[in-house]
């Protein structure tokens, strides 16, 4: 063979060919089903996907064969990309005069019949070609050309969704990377925080108490007011730290629990008042999921139907249903409501619904992000039902544990 010349643009090309990330990786069924179409619809033994680098043509995909590369210099596809617009066939090598009555061989197989089309990308780079051989003379009609110039041009669509998918995991990876140091920051700032606020509430408690009989009104509402402001920012952090933590709960194990002890052990938690009604279940379902993931969500949920409601008498009632792959749950309360043009906002980050709630506390947009986050990384949606000043009803459900 005659040796071939490189491209007046090689190292442009080897970077640009290089950047796709695609040399030595594994097969796809994507590209191995073009190569599989190229032989079908030209008749021939072999079809490869070739990529021409510095010194070797390697096979992304072949079709035919069993090798993964051959050297450049006793390569056919080195001498396609020299003239990337248009095709190389070869009717037969041995007459060729690029060969030289050379042979021209593919494993134990002598290559008689060559055709290939430039694989160039955007920038017009020849990158390699997508080729079919054959150890006989042969002709291709102007549809089996046509097609498979359609084919190379899939392969250079696949090449440019790879790259793609692999700067967005890159971007994915680093973005990872940030969330997990942000989610570090996030605890430890929390974490630290904590102490000086309850040291600020037990202080001021003690002041009050020690200048009980030297404050007047005034300064007694001010105290009341560092108290009320600490406890305020306690929760907020508290929401902060259940949000970065949420992931962590995601990796418990499924276990069985009955639906209606666990609504009864929020219920203490939450130290629910005479004027709050719940009702709870008629059938106690035995659940089998994320005992601390669902406990976190319905939380979060009645303590918004508690806080957020301006009615005498809080009732709060809580449905469930099941199939074969989904739990169900509905949580509804006669509350303040959500206005209509908040709900599709609700569950985003920092985002209320609400100035403000029973106590006059303003809320920080936290839990009902965190809720969604936590029900969808366990298989489920939700969705929220409201009318102002009259009832919210919260509905999700959850992926059933295989």
């Amino acid at each position: 063979m005659i040796s071939t010349t490189t491209p007046i643009n090689e190292n442009f090309r080897l970077e640009a060919l290089k950047s796709l990330d695609i040399l030595d990786t594994e097969s796809e069924k994507e590209f191995d089903e073009i190569t599989a179409l190229a032989n079908f619809i030209c008749d021939t033994e072999v079809a490869l996907i070739s990529l021409v680098d510095v010194d070797r043509q390697w096979f992304k995909s072949k079709n035919g064969t069993t090798l993964c590369e051959t050297p450049r210099n006793n390569s056919l596809c080195s001498h396609a990309i020299l003239t990337p617009h248009k095709p190389l066939i070869i009717k037969n090598t041995r007459e060729h005069s690029l060969f030289n009555k050379s042979h021209i061989c593919l494993e134990d197989r002598m290559v008689i019949f060559y055709a290939g089309i430039p694989l160039v990308d955007k920038d017009g780079f020849a990158l390699g070609t997508l080729c079919v051989m054959d150890s006989k003379p042969r002709e291709l009609s102007e549809k089996q050309i046509e097609s498979l110039n359609a084919l190379a041009k899939q392969v250079i669509i696949l090449f440019e969704l790879n790259k793609k998918n692999n700067d967005l995991e890159e971007v994915q990876q680093k973005l990872k990377k940030k969330n997990e140091s942000l989610k570090e920051f996030a605890r430890v700032i929390s974490h630290d925080l904590k102490m000086p606020l309850a040291n600020i509430v037990t202080s001021t408690d003690l002041l009050k108490l020690k200048l009980s009989d030297k404050l007047d009104q005034e300064s007694l509402e001010y105290f009341e007011y560092i108290k009320t402001s600490s406890f305020s920012m306690s929760n907020y952090i508290n929401d902060v730290l259940d949000h970065y933590e949420s992931d962590s709960l995601i990796n418990n194990k499924p276990e069985e629990f009955y639906l209606n002890h666990l609504l009864k052990e929020i219920v203490d938690l939450l130290s629910i008042k005479p004027d709050f009604t719940i009702h709870f279940p008629e059938k106690d379902p035995l659940l089998k999921s994320n005992k601390l993931a669902l406990k976190q969500v319905f939380f979060n949920l009645i303590g918004n139907s508690i806080k957020y409601n301006n009615k005498d008498q809080i009732i709060i009632s809580i449905e469930t249903s099941e199939d074969d792959k989904f739990y169900y749950f509905r949580i509804t309360d006669n509350g303040m409501g959500i206005p209509h043009n908040k709900l599709d906002t609700i569950f985003d980050l920092f985002t209320t619904a609400n100035t403000t709630d029973r106590s006059g506390n303003k809320g920080n947009g936290i839990g009902l992000s965190t809720v969604k986050n936590l029900i969808e990384k366990l298989g489920g949606s939700i969705k929220v039902i409201s009318e102002e000043d009259i009832y919210t009803t919260f509905e999700f459900s959850l992926k059933k544990c295989s």
